[in-house]
């Protein structure tokens, strides 16, 4: 037993070292597309969470009508803006908490005295709930579905702007897995080419091992650990400089990107998750690379 699992792993750690060129040709060609998907994993980590702080801090407010500011009429609304699909939360505020929310919003004490006439009964604002949604690209949805809502006077979300931005950080998002994705689909090519050269070159020892009986998992063994092995290999630089490289990028930029609303994910809370992303995909790259190609032969020589 022991001996069956130790066999293939040393003949792969030999078939990298007896084929070195091309062993290190393919794990130069992991640790390339390792980098570039370390630059893309760690632009759309940190837009993901861009984006669900917009998502989260764009908010629905939905103005009550004079007529219905009673508290049996305002208890129906809120119930029917929560049993609206895509609502999170609603949040009451009365006229004087806007009132007052207004006030706050001037620095000058004398134009904050100038307004104190129109406290209490005087009071022209209105009650309003606000709303956040699950979801931001239900916001106008939800929103047009708030407003025909009997009671509520207007509604606001801040328009098309804020649902293009958010549609486009998505895109930004989805566009960097789909890279990542292609990127990995590269490396598992370069690689199964390689193996396959490696494959070739010991053609007249698989035909022996064939002849004497051994099945094709005792053949294709060795060769699996053999793209494991270049997989890894291939993780170890681009590990070092996505844990090192984005410590010292937050760091030196104090954890904002471009400006204090683009705020970057702590090193502690990234760099760990993926390091081990990057040599999961290096060691699956290799192992796949390595799959396709000596199954592929083995079937060829049947």
């Amino acid at each position: 037993m022991i001996n069956r699992i130790w066999r293939p792993i040393k003949e792969g750690f030999l078939g990298v070292f007896r084929h070195g060129a091309m062993s290190v040709s393919a794990a130069v060609a992991v640790t390339l597309t390792l980098i570039i998907i370390s630059l893309f994993m760690m632009f759309t980590m940190n837009v993901s969470q861009f984006t669900q702080g917009i998502e989260q801090s764009v908010q629905i407010s939905a103005i009550v009508g004079y007529d219905h500011e009673s508290a049996q009429e305002e208890d129906r609304i809120s119930l029917a803006i929560q049993g609206i699909e895509g609502v999170d939360t609603v949040t009451y505020s009365s006229k004087a908490d806007e009132f007052q929310y207004y006030l706050n919003s001037f620095s000058d004490e004398k134009t904050r005295e100038a307004f104190k006439p129109f406290e209490g009964d005087n009071n022209p604002m209105h009650d309003a709930f606000y709303v956040t949604v699950k979801d931001g690209t239900t916001l106008e949805s939800v929103a047009n579905q708030i407003s025909a809502i009997d009671g509520i006077d207007t509604v606001n979300f801040g328009g098309s702007s804020a649902i293009t931005l958010i549609s486009m950080l998505r895109s930004i998002r989805y566009g960097g897995g789909a890279l990542a994705l292609a990127l990995s689909l590269l490396a598992i090519f370069l690689i199964q080419n390689t193996i396959k050269l490696t494959i070739m070159a010991r053609a007249d020892e698989i035909a022996i091992m064939r002849n004497v009986g051994a099945r094709n998992g005792f053949i294709r063994a060795p060769f699996l650990v053999e793209g494991i092995i270049i997989g890894a290999l291939g993780a170890v630089i681009p590990i070092i400089l996505t844990w090192y490289g984005y410590t010292s990028a937050y760091n030196l930029t104090g954890g904002y990107l471009v400006s204090q609303m683009f705020k970057l994910i702590p090193p502690e809370q990234l760099v760990k998750s993926a390091c081990l992303t990057l040599l999961l995909i290096g060691v699956l790259v290799g192992l796949i690379g390595s799959f396709l190609s000596v199954t592929k032969y083995l079937r060829w020589k049947r």
